[in-house]
């Protein structure tokens, strides 16, 4: 078995939008925050800690329905701890879209052709991972604005068949803001704005966004893929260790 890892690194940073803060305890200095002595521990040092601030969307993670609105199919929308595990591991299939250039939608015609190529026909469960190939970006600005992103019809065409987590190597599963934004201004549409996310309130289903290291797969198919978001109770999002699980001979 060959594990493969399919995260970027919570790094503050030029990808993030928003900062990411850590404050640290270090071993030296954290006898006195016990109200101990140096000397009460060996070589004078006590365990360490960190104080982390950052968003639920920083770094891998998993969006859930309830961070598209408060009701998906109808009901309630369900939160990050309300996603079903059964949902987080699965067969993944690897969908390639690099064709598709930054700021541009994907298509049903470009998800259909990526499908084809695949030789596998798309079951229930499957978890599709989009492969754009923007994470070559990360560490950069260029990370959040210049990658592709799902449309509406593309989205809803992998959920009516069954996905319910759909994963991108990209900043965002919709275009970048920009994109959306000049689009918006230019022709007063407000459907132009996060269609794919917004879809969500329709039919409930996840997203992994800013996954990485798509390449290192060795094929389009035959690995599962097991992404459990950190259980954050009542919120929209969580941070996820996504790994693909490959049976080797």
């Amino acid at each position: 078995m060959r594990i493969i890892d399919l995260c970027v690194a919570t790094v503050d940073g030029p990808s993030e939008a928003t900062p990411v803060e850590v404050s640290v305890l270090d071993h030296a200095s954290a006898p006195a925050a016990l109200g101990l002595r140096p000397e009460d521990f060996p070589e004078g040092e006590a365990i360490s800690n960190e104080t982390v601030t950052l968003t639920t969307h920083t770094g891998t993670h998993m969006d859930a329905p309830l961070h598209y609105g408060l009701r998906s199919g109808g009901r309630p929308a369900a939160a990050i701890d309300e996603i079903p595990l059964e949902w987080c591991y699965a067969p993944g299939v690897r969908l390639d879209l690099r064709h598709v250039p930054p700021g541009v939608g994907i298509t049903v015609a470009d998800i259909e052709d990526a499908v084809a190529k695949t030789q596998h026909e798309l079951r229930p469960g499957d978890i599709p991972l989009l492969w754009t190939g923007a994470d070559r970006l990360w560490g950069t600005e260029a990370y959040r604005t210049d990658h592709p992103g799902m449309t509406r019809e593309a989205t809803a065409w992998l959920v009516e068949r069954g996905a319910r987590v759909i994963g991108i190597d990209a900043w965002g599963f919709d275009r970048p803001f920009a994109s959306m934004l000049a689009d918006y201004r230019a022709e007063g549409d407000n459907s132009v704005l996060w269609p794919a996310h917004l879809y969500g309130r329709e039919k409930p289903y996840c997203q992994l966004e800013k996954l990485a290291h798509l390449d290192e797969l060795p094929a389009a198919t035959g690995f599962t893929i097991a992404c459990f978001p950190v259980k954050l109770a009542g919120l929209g999002a969580g941070w996820t260790r996504v790994v693909a699980i490959v049976e080797e001979a």
